[in-house]
């Protein structure tokens, strides 16, 4: 049976590789940066009063991904925001090899595009290691979530982790995955 490869596995073994190797001018394939991971993470405040909020969250973030999400819970209490240690204040999804690239894909291809009045990421979200994080607004961007069902319009943080040395190293390579960055 043949080995299943998306189309953006495919295109990166493809086409980012070898320009990669060529501008960078890498004396090994192992040394070109790849997409390690992707964290998406939701943060619910409003969980403290309303814990029914947190599960739709919960199960709108596994329809997303595909992947069960993961309840995230408070590191220490803060009186002045009622918060408790160990209280569920969010969920998360950590995606790695076939998952990632599909959610990457979709991501790129029919999410950005329904942000309004989207005109490209920012450059400026990369850290000096080449990760880059980009904030989302609402969950309904995604083509899996359906309006009427939605209890409550909450945003998420998306970070894609990858091995890159420098911001320009992680820029090349998610550009060249299909990422639309500002000009």
């Amino acid at each position: 049976m043949a080995e299943y490869r998306s189309r953006i596995e495919t295109r990166y073994k493809e086409e980012v590789v070898p320009e990669m190797m060529k501008r960078f001018s890498y004396k090994n394939i192992m040394e070109v940066p790849r997409l390690v991971k992707i964290v998406i993470n939701v943060g619910m405040g409003e969980a403290i009063n309303d814990i029914k909020l947190l599960d739709a969250a919960t199960d709108e973030l596994s329809q997303i991904t595909g992947q069960k999400a993961v309840l995230t819970r408070a590191k220490r209490s803060i009186a002045n925001f009622k918060l408790r240690k160990d209280m569920p204040i969010g969920c998360m999804v950590t995606l790695r090899s076939r998952r990632m690239y599909d959610f990457f894909d979709r991501f790129v291809t029919f999410s950005l595009p329904r942000v309004r009045d989207f005109k490209g990421a920012s450059t400026k979200s990369f850290d000096l290691k080449g990760n880059f994080s980009v904030g989302v607004r609402e969950q309904l961007i995604f083509p899996e979530i359906e309006y009427d069902q939605v209890s409550k319009i909450h945003g998420m943080s998306i970070s894609f982790l990858t091995t890159a040395k420098t911001a320009e190293e992680g820029k090349t390579l998610l550009s060249g995955l299909g990422m639309p960055f500002r000009k």
